[in-house]
């Protein structure tokens, strides 16, 4: 999500037994969407405090971006990388979308995903995608072959995807 709508996040948007979080007020006439997000997330959103009915807290926008800039310019300075300075909290939203595309192949999944009104907003993560993996490229996939559930269920979890099955066995790939 941008930064304004997380600035906007109340607690009552924040569904913890699922997991899910919805964004009741876009921004920039974006789409209302829900986010299915992590266990881990869900802890971290858990441990900070509920003093306010938003998530993070009644603070301005501006002391929350200035709180990300500090921690930005001591991360920068702390591994002797300036190039942290360059990235912004909207560079995240870019890098996700990016990310989500290269993973899915699927450019109505990322505008769901960002609440997009038209697919013309986001043609430019398939051209990011398509950048930063070399895509005309010949792509090259790591097999497996799962013969049962328990074999099938780790290949999952280690990010193949399931393709086929042949004679009996389930064939799984993932991108080198």
């Amino acid at each position: 999500m941008r930064s304004g709508e997380a600035f906007r996040l109340e607690w009552i948007n924040i569904d913890m037994e699922r997991h899910l979080i919805n964004l009741k007020r876009p921004e920039k006439g974006s789409n209302p969407r829900i986010f299915k997000v992590s266990t881990k997330l869900i802890n971290m959103l858990n441990h900070l405090p509920r003093k306010s009915k938003k998530v993070f807290g009644d603070v301005t926008h501006g002391s929350i971006r200035g709180t990300f800039c500090a921690s930005r310019k001591r991360a920068a300075k702390k591994l002797a990388n300036p190039r942290l300075l360059q990235i912004h909290f909207h560079t995240l939203r870019h890098w996700k979308a990016t990310m989500e595309y290269h993973k899915t192949k699927d450019p109505y999944h990322v505008k769901h995903l960002l609440g997009h009104k038209s697919i013309k907003n986001t043609e430019i993560y398939i051209n990011l995608e398509q950048a930063i993996f070399n895509v005309g490229e010949s792509c090259e996939y790591t097999t497996r072959i799962a013969k049962t559930v328990k074999g099938a269920r780790a290949l999952l979890a280690a990010g193949f995807e399931y393709v086929t099955d042949m004679d009996g066995y389930k064939l799984f790939r993932k991108r080198k």
